[in-house]
């Protein structure tokens, strides 16, 4: 399954894809991790030492991508390009990223859209395969077509106009690609009262709720730390709430969590 986060600049996003990727690696899966923004931030908060250049990963380059009679492809196998490119992160985790710009009025990110998009494509029939991509805080990735390869996109919203106004937004262009489920992760809840907006903002828009999470201080003491939530706050609220999204998945062997909290995690509080 390969599963996109989109949303709102700070809605949390990377933090929820970090943990979400590390969770799955952790039970057993073949985690994938794309950086797909052109500001990338994945890598710490997976636990990769971003500050030394032999782990840091490297930029796809677009020299991996040749034209194919459907589309771009990449040239060579996803195991030679992640060995190549990539990074190991903590449990396992594969990481890659999107290029970024190397200096200003450098132009358009093409190549480097077209790049994540061949990686994307490629990524499909794993077995026991799980694809996490960390989307830049616009609709590019969407208005490009960067994502139609994507199974799933959770739409990350914090519970306020603006960031539920985005997420509708970019379900609204998700629905004119062949993503096959769009749903909302409600993000930095902090009690009934937003879980109640959320849930509600959903319903009136006929968007699917399929997480929420709740607001934890424990989030801003492990990014401070420079270490990755799910080694800094384990048994925290936020780290359970992400559990509670892997069993919402309904995946093989995915999450020892009892049945009633990922019913509680999919439709959220009402």
């Amino acid at each position: 399954m390969r599963i996109a986060l989109a949303g709102k600049g700070g809605a949390g996003k990377t933090t929820i894809a970090a943990t979400l990727a590390r969770l799955l690696a952790s039970d057993g899966f073949d985690v994938v991790a794309i950086d797909a923004d052109s500001n990338p931030n994945l890598a710490s908060a997976l636990g990769v030492a971003t500050d030394d250049a032999n782990q840091a990963p490297h930029a796809l380059p677009s020299s991996i991508v040749s034209r194919r009679l459907d589309g771009p492809g990449l040239k060579d196998g996803v195991d030679a390009v992640l060995a190549a490119h990539g990074v190991v992160a903590p449990d396992g985790v594969r990481l890659a990223h999107m290029g970024m710009p190397a200096h200003a009025d450098e132009g358009c990110m093409c190549a480097a859209h077209a790049t994540v998009s061949s990686l994307l494509a490629d990524l499909g029939d794993r077995p026991r395969g799980m694809t996490i991509v960390d989307m830049e805080a616009s609709p590019e990735h969407l208005s490009r077509g960067t994502a139609r390869h994507v199974d799933l996109l959770l739409l990350v919203a914090e519970p306020y106009y603006r960031a539920l106004e985005t997420a509708r937004r970019l379900a609204a262009l998700a629905a004119q690609l062949p993503i096959a489920r769009v749903a909302v992760v409600a993000n930095k809840v902090r009690g009934e009262a937003d879980g109640e907006v959320i849930t509600a903002f959903c319903e009136r828009h006929d968007l699917e709720l399929l997480a929420v999470v709740p607001w934890g201080e424990e989030v801003l003491d492990a990014d401070a730390a420079r270490q990755p939530l799910v080694e800094a706050a384990a048994s925290g609220p936020v780290v359970a709430a992400v559990r509670r999204l892997v069993a919402a998945l309904g995946l093989p062997d995915a999450g020892a969590v009892p049945q009633a909290d990922a019913i509680a995690g999919r439709h959220g509080p009402r």
